[in-house]
């Protein structure tokens, strides 16, 4: 992975690589933005642009083939494990951080999911960014960087990274996955920036099970009880999606407001869908899509709060179909 492999990101690109050939990479970086849109590539750039012979990451060399393959000793990888970051983890790294590199000019130790180091660990942490030991790079990844202590926040470099503009992504996923202009746009939109989201298994919910799951929704009433109950067993037994489910729903009502006041199409997420929005936006008042993308709120709220997924969904859904 190459900073010109990137996608996006030229601003972090270009201070990177001035920091890098002037020689005054700072001894922690914060990469701090949305998950998704590239702050691990561009973590794993700058340290094989670093361990590289010549000093490029020119992915020909054996120090960058071992960044690509993960068995560099000198590159030190943190993820959070069920989200939570210990002390023990840390003090790990401590301790390979004091000792010499072995092949590279420095160790460079990189921690993503900064935001789940637990208060001990943040603690812990804080020592080694106000005393580093030795030749060392620590590369701090976050998504909530409101979240860390502000003496960590304050010790690091702070590189702010972007979710992607639409057209660009939209263009992007047009041509590597061959889709057609109105699916890239869908895709782009639902994926808020993200290129791994695009890529990922959101792609199927967003182009394939979207409109099964707005159908369903849209054919519900007021009174139709048990299909309403079954349709909230199916979102609340797909907990790994549903989040992303209600967000498809929210995106299928901000659409039916914008017809609503007015907008031009090209403003809508769900174009593949103009026939059904245009013919359930005269029989949709404006009090009753705000009081559905209330509901979809307050039902995203309480999935937060770790309440019960199907009861969640069940009161969700009643006050959608009872919304006039």
């Amino acid at each position: 992975m190459t900073f010109s492999s990137i996608i996006g990101h030229d601003r972090q690109k270009e201070i990177l690589r001035r920091a890098l050939s002037s020689n005054r990479l700072a001894h922690a970086y914060l990469f701090e933005g949305p998950s998704g849109i590239g702050k691990r590539l561009m973590a794993l750039a700058l340290a094989r642009a670093l361990v590289c012979r010549d000093r490029t990451g020119c992915g020909d060399c054996p120090a960058c083939r071992k960044i690509d393959h993960n068995n560099h000793p000198d590159l030190h990888l943190l993820d959070a494990e069920d989200a939570t970051i210990k002390i023990d983890q840390i003090r790990g790294i401590q301790k390979n951080l004091a000792l010499r590199p072995l092949e590279a000019d420095c160790k460079i130790c990189l921690i993503d999911g900064a935001e789940w180091l637990n208060p001990a660990a943040g603690n812990a942490l804080l020592k080694t960014l106000e005393e580093p030991q030795g030749k060392a790079l620590l590369i701090l990844l976050t998504a909530h960087p409101e979240t860390l202590l502000d003496t960590i926040r304050s010790r690091c470099q702070r590189l702010p990274f972007r979710r992607l503009p639409h057209k660009q992504l939209a263009d992007i996923l047009e041509s590597r996955l061959e889709l057609e202009e109105v699916d890239a746009h869908i895709l782009a939109a639902l994926s808020e920036g993200s290129f791994k989201k695009a890529l990922g298994q959101h792609r199927e919910l967003y182009l394939e099970n979207r409109r099964d799951l707005i159908r369903s929704l849209t054919a519900l009433s007021a009174g139709s009880i048990f299909p309403l109950m079954e349709f909230a067993q199916q979102l609340a037994d797909d907990k790994e999606q549903l989040a992303d489910v209600l967000e498809i729903f929210q995106t299928f009502y901000r659409d039916l407001l914008l017809l609503h006041f007015g907008r031009p199409e090209t403003e809508l997420v769900n174009l593949d869908m103009r026939e059904t929005l245009h013919k359930l936006v005269r029989r949709e008042s404006v009090t009753g899509l705000l009081k559905k993308l209330d509901a979809l709120h307050q039902g995203r709220q309480q999935l937060l709060r770790n309440v019960n997924r199907q009861l969640a969904m069940e009161v969700m859904l009643m006050r959608i179909s009872a919304a006039a």
